[in-house]
């Protein structure tokens, strides 16, 4: 063993010292050119600008219930101008035919609602990711008096019923139009100054000995409701069919209206987590013990696992948003929630789809293309390497509160238009954010890039026809549902859902831009073997 260390230290020694030097070397060399030389290389790489058009699509009518979240409050666009989001949303009862005793008195009713946070420390958390603006606004809650039933009658069987948001805050049922101002009754809560805080929850517990306990949980919107309401809708109500099951009361008591007001044009939003399990309507109350003489503490829990709607009244003073040209594209793309998306047509037209299947594809002399002997794929006399659709932000949005802070976490999400579902490049992007297939945004040039590699070869190996890509803004790429559009009449059915629930907006520049640095562009790398 002494012998064969002896043996390799001579050659570790040298190795430490060949690795030091090449460490130190800052000058890198190009294999290629030193050993085979650019004249012996058998093939080449290069890149090149795909021609394309994209354009504006004006959004309306998008379904807004089924949502992961839901937003609540006022928020002012810089570019854009004002929206107002509201919520209605069904309670259900976590049990049926409850029994609450006699001498039954309620100690008090809690609604919690989470909002989206992340930690900071073990006691402190941060709320911005998922607040808009700082200033308060008013907040209403009314019992909501329009039925929300889960299944379309006029579909067919079994089919879930969607309800479809209009810019002056009424909802489409697919026949007729809902405002849920004209079905709310009476009032449970009202907050004139309503702010958001990110202060952890604390529950104070208190045993049969005295002592007390503390618990916290993460930021919510907590409040105390008023108890007598609840005695007459809840309490009262014992042995009544309405607390039988969940149909009869969903028909019973339907629902809560969430109603934000701004103040003076200024106001917050705020993205709430109703579907999490900690959101819910807790009754306390107590009631007389089979011990005479004692009391019961009891709790009955409502929870909102029912239908969740989200209402957007819009104000978008400062932008005309219209559909746009679908032939030569547009100057400028306007991507804005429940206002507008854009759409990317790869090939501008019907010769620019041809020249690129004629630039990468092997004739066969015939007018058609040589196919592999073991697929059915094509064979390729240009081999594509990467594909990125490079995208700019209008720079003049950039200024005042719309600075690179304002747009800090924004991403662009690209769609297929086609099958209403994530490009396969996201697909099988192995990183949770995505962050191959979605950049994230450059903050010094507010610059993105898409990457588009595999739907391009998608094209052009398989004849797949989904040449359309669909751009909105979006605070979570990992949600992907889609939201459907009422009607739709071109090529776009839905809409990502993540769109809908993200109220700040951005202006790219388009295909069409005068500014020739920063116009959309796709752009392809690839390898051709070179002529003999």
């Amino acid at each position: 063993m002494k012998k064969i260390i002896k043996a390799l230290k001579l050659p570790i020694t040298f190795i430490l010292i060949l690795i030091s030097f090449i460490a130190c070397d800052k000058d890198f060399t190009v294999i290629e050119s030193d050993v085979l030389g650019k004249e012996n290389s058998n093939f080449l790489t290069d890149s090149v600008y795909l021609p394309i058009s994209a354009y504006n699509k004006k959004l309306d009518s998008l379904q807004v219930n089924g949502l992961s979240s839901n937003l609540l409050g006022f928020f002012n666009d810089p570019a854009y101008g004002k929206t107002t989001a509201n919520i209605v949303a069904q309670i259900t009862p976590t049990t049926f035919n409850p029994d609450f005793g006699k001498n039954t008195k309620i100690e008090s009713v809690v609604l919690t609602i989470p909002y989206f946070s992340r930690a900071i420390t073990d006691s402190t958390y941060t709320i911005n990711d998922s607040l808009y603006g700082n200033s308060p606004i008013k907040l209403s809650i009314y019992k909501n008096d329009y039925f929300l039933r889960d299944f379309d009658p006029n579909s067919t069987l079994g089919t879930s019923q969607k309800y479809y948001s209009k810019s002056d805050g009424t909802v489409l049922n697919g026949t007729s139009v809902i405002n849920f101002e004209d079905h709310k009754s009476d009032i449970i809560f009202e907050d004139d100054s309503f702010t958001p805080s990110n202060k952890r929850i604390s529950l104070d517990d208190t045993d049969a000995d005295g002592n007390t306990t503390t618990t916290y949980s993460t930021p919510a919107f907590k409040t105390e409701l008023d108890t007598l309401f609840w005695r007459n809708t809840i309490i009262n109500k014992q042995d009544d069919p309405v607390l039988s099951n969940a149909s009869n009361f969903n028909n019973y008591f339907r629902g809560l209206y969430f109603k934000a007001e701004a103040i003076n044009d200024e106001g917050n939003m705020i993205l709430l987590n109703l579907a999490s399990t900690e959101a819910n309507i807790i009754i306390n109350y107590s009631k007389d013990s089979s011990v005479a003489g004692e009391r019961t503490q009891a709790t009955y829990q409502l929870n909102f696992t029912g239908n969740k709607i989200n209402t957007f009244t819009t104000d978008y003073n400062l932008v005309t948003l219209q559909n746009g040209n679908k032939i030569s594209g547009d100057e400028k793309l306007y991507l804005k929630g429940t206002g507008s998306m854009a759409i990317v047509n790869l090939f501008k037209d019907q010769s620019a789809f041809d020249n690129f299947i004629n630039d990468y594809r092997i004739s066969d002399g015939n007018g058609g293309f040589i196919k592999q002997d073991n697929t059915d794929d094509y064979k390729l006399k240009r081999l594509i390497n990467d594909v990125f659709l490079i995208v700019y932000e209008d720079e003049d949005i950039n200024i005042g509160s719309y600075s690179n802070e304002f747009h800090k976490y924004d991403r662009i999400y690209a769609y297929d238009i086609k099958n209403n579902q994530s490009t396969i490049d996201y697909q099988i992007d192995p990183i949770d954010s995505k962050l191959i297939s979605l950049s994230q945004r450059d903050t010094i040039l507010g610059k993105y890039k898409i990457r588009l590699t595999e739907y391009l070869n998608n094209i052009l190996l398989r004849d797949s026809i989904n040449t359309k890509i669909g751009l909105v803004l979006s605070n979570n790429v990992n949600y992907t549902n889609n939201a459907e559009i009422l009607s739709s009449d071109d090529d776009v059915t839905g809409v990502p859902a993540a769109a809908i629930i993200s109220p700040r907006g951005t202006i790219l520049h388009g295909s069409n831009s005068n500014n020739d640095d920063k116009k959309l562009k796709l752009k392809i790398f690839y390898t051709e073997p070179k002529d003999n």
